[in-house]
C-alpha cells in the first residue's frame, strides 16, 4: 500500500478527545462541546453538511486540506454508531470509509460518494482496502481513540496532526495512554496558531 496514512484529531490541551460517559446518546461525552464546536463554525466543514456560511479562516483551510487530501477513512463502530443519525443521508466524507466492527453488516452507499464498508477482520485488512480505494490520496484514521490507538501500536500511521482546543476538561477519554501507548519519536511539519486552536502537525521517524 502505497497511501500516506494520517489521524487527524481535535483534542484538549490535557490530552482528551472526548468528555467522560460517552454513548450514542452522548457522543462527544459530558462537557465535550468545546473540542468540536469550533469545527462546526467553520465554511469548509459547512459546506461539507450541505450548509451555507461559516467562517473562512486558517482553521477553514486546514479542514479543507483535509478533506481535499483524505481518499478513504478508517474508523471503529463506535464512532459509525455515534455518527450514522448525525451524518444523515449524505456525509461529510465523501469517500469510501471503512468500519471496523465485530458486528457483520452489508455495504451502505450514501450521497454525495460516501460508502460505509463493514470490515470484520482486523486493522490490516481494513487499511489495505482502505488504500486501494484511496487512489493516490491518504488514507485517514478517523477514530475513536482506541481504533487511533491500535493503528499507532501496530506503527502504520505515517502523519499524525492534532488540532489542541484551548480547554482543560480534566476527565474524559484520553488518546495516549493504555496498551497502544508506547514510545515513538516524531518530527514537526507544521505548527499553526489561531485563536480556536493550535493545529501541530507531526511524521512519524521510521
Amino acid at each position: 500500500m502505497t497511501a500516506t496514512v494520517t489521524a487527524d484529531l481535535a483534542i484538549t490541551l490535557d490530552g482528551y478527545v472526548a468528555g467522560p460517559n460517552v454513548t450514542l446518546e452522548n457522543p462527544g461525552g459530558d462537557g465535550g462541546e468545546p473540542i468540536f464546536d469550533w469545527i462546526h463554525t467553520l465554511a469548509s466543514w459547512r459546506e461539507r453538511q450541505g450548509m451555507t456560511g461559516g467562517e473562512e479562516n486558517r482553521d477553514s483551510e486546514l479542514m479543507r486540506e483535509w478533506f481535499d487530501a483524505t481518499g478513504a477513512v478508517v474508523m471503529g463502530r463506535m464512532m459509525y454508531d455515534t455518527g450514522e443519525e448525525f451524518w444523515g443521508d449524505d456525509p461529510p466524507f465523501r469517500t469510501p470509509v471503512f468500519v471496523l466492527t465485530h458486528r457483520p453488516r452489508p455495504t451502505l452507499v450514501k450521497e454525495g460518494g460516501t460508502t460505509f464498508t463493514f470490515v470484520t477482520d482486523g486493522i490490516h485488512s481494513a487499511l489495505e482496502q482502505a488504500g486501494a480505494a484511496a487512489g493516490d490520496r491518504n488514507v485517514d484514521i478517523g477514530g475513536g481513540a482506541d481504533t487511533v490507538r491500535q493503528y499507532l501500536a501496530a506503527g502504520l500511521v505515517d502523519e499524525l496532526q492534532l488540532h489542541v482546543v484551548p480547554t482543560l476538561l480534566g476527565d474524559g477519554l484520553r488518546l495516549f495512554e493504555g496498551p497502544g501507548a508506547r514510545r515513538r519519536d516524531l518530527e514537526q511539519v507544521r505548527v499553526v496558531e489561531t485563536p480556536l486552536a493550535t493545529h501541530l502537525k507531526y511524521r512519524f521517524a521510521k
